[in-house]
C-alpha cells in the first residue's frame, strides 16, 4: 500500500437504474483480482497511466458517483473514470434490436442498468486475457495474480493489497522461465513477452478495430484474445469472443434452445444484433446462463516444476 492522499476528484451523475457493480464488476477477475475490488463502500481499480500509476475509487453517493483518484496518474483516471464506469457506453438502437428475440429483450429489460466500460488501455487486460489462453479459471487467475504480484507495484492509495499493473517493459525483458512457478507454460509466457514489448504501439491504437489488427498480427494471440481485449479497452459492444469454449453454447442455448453450436453457428444467431453481438454475450453472462454441461471438467494442470 502507498499512503497517498486523494489528488484529484469528480461528481459524476449516472442516469436512472445504473448498475455500478454489474458494471465495473466486468473490470476485476473475481473477488480477488489484484488490481480491481470492491472494498469500503466502493470499487477500486489500478492501473499504470502515461502520468504514473494511479489508483480511482468510484463510490456512490445518493443519486451520484464520486470518484476519487490517488497517485500520479490520479487526474488522468479521474478525467476517464464516467468510461471506466461505463457511462459513455452507447446503447443507441440497441432496444430497437433486443426486442427482436424475447430473450434478449428480457435480457435488456433486467439488466437495463449495465454498462460497459472502457478503460482506454490495451496492456493490463491483455495480460489477464493471454493467461485465461485454453486453461481453467482457477489456473488463469493464478498465473495472473502472481505475474502482477511480480512485476507490479502497491498501487497509490490507502486501499491495501491493491497491486499496480506491470510495466509492460519490465515483462518484455524477463526470460519465460520467470513465469514458470507462477504455473504458466512457455507458450503463454512467450506470447505475453511478445505483447509487452509493443505495448506502447497498442496502447496508441486510435479505435477497437486498429486494435484488433495489432493485436492479432502478434503471435499467439487470435480473435478471442483481441475480442476479450478491445471489449473492455474500448467498450466494443459488438466484439464477440470467437474461440471460446463455451460462448457458442450458452449463445446457442439461449437463442435456440441448442445445447452445443459451432462459431459459424453462434455468429449466426448473433448476426440480428450486429453492433451490440458482445453486449449480448455480455448480458447472457450477467443472467448466468449456461448450456447443459456433458463430460467432466478440464483438469487442472501445474507448470510450476517444469
Amino acid at each position: 500500500m502507498t499512503e497517498t492522499g486523494p489528488t484529484a476528484t469528480r461528481t459524476i451523475r449516472p442516469p436512472d437504474g445504473y448498475a455500478l457493480a454489474a458494471s465495473v464488476g466486468l473490470l476485476a477477475m473475481g473477488g480477488h483480482d489484484p488490481c480491481a475490488r470492491f472494498a469500503d463502500g466502493a470499487f477500486w481499480w489500478a492501473t499504470r497511466t502515461p502520468q504514473g500509476p494511479a489508483t480511482l475509487a468510484l463510490r456512490r453517493t445518493g443519486g451520484e458517483l464520486l470518484a476519487t483518484g490517488y497517485g500520479p496518474g490520479a487526474d488522468w483516471v479521474v478525467e476517464r473514470a464516467d468510461a471506466v464506469a461505463g457511462l459513455r457506453d452507447d446503447l443507441t438502437g440497441f432496444a430497437e434490436l433486443a426486442a427482436r428475440h424475447p430473450v434478449v429483450a428480457e435480457l435488456a429489460h433486467v439488466h437495463r442498468g449495465l454498462r460497459l466500460p472502457a478503460t482506454g488501455q490495451v496492456f493490463p487486460r491483455l495480460l489477464r486475457t493471454i493467461m485465461e489462453q485454453k486453461v481453467t479459471g482457477k489456473e488463469a487467475f493464478r498465473g495472473y495474480a502472481a505475474t502482477v504480484r511480480h512485476f507490479g507495484t502497491p498501487a497509490p492509495g490507502p486501499l491495501a493489497s491493491l497491486w499496480a499493473p506491470p510495466d509492460p517493459a519490465d515483462v518484455a525483458a524477463a526470460p519465460y522461465w520467470v513465469f514458470h512457478p507462477f504455473g504458466v507454460e512457455q507458450r503463454r509466457a512467450d506470447t505475453l513477452r511478445r505483447a509487452a514489448a509493443v505495448a506502447d504501439r497498442l496502447e496508441r491504437c486510435a479505435d477497437s478495430a486498429e486494435a484488433t489488427r495489432r493485436l492479432t498480427a502478434i503471435a499467439g494471440i487470435g480473435p478471442w484474445t483481441a475480442a476479450e481485449v478491445v471489449r473492455i479497452g474500448y467498450g466494443d459492444a459488438d466484439a464477440v469472443s470467437v474461440g471460446d469454449y463455451h460462448i457458442p453454447n450458452t449463445v446457442a442455448w439461449a437463442l435456440a434452445g441448442q445445447a452445443r453450436a459451432d462459431d459459424a453457428r453462434m455468429l449466426e444467431l448473433l448476426e440480428p444484433f450486429r453492433g451490440h453481438r458482445g453486449r449480448v454475450c455480455v448480458l447472457l453472462a450477467a443472467a448466468g446462463v449456461q448450456a447443459p454441461r456433458f463430460g467432466p471438467r478440464m483438469p487442472i494442470r501445474s507448470f510450476a516444476r517444469f
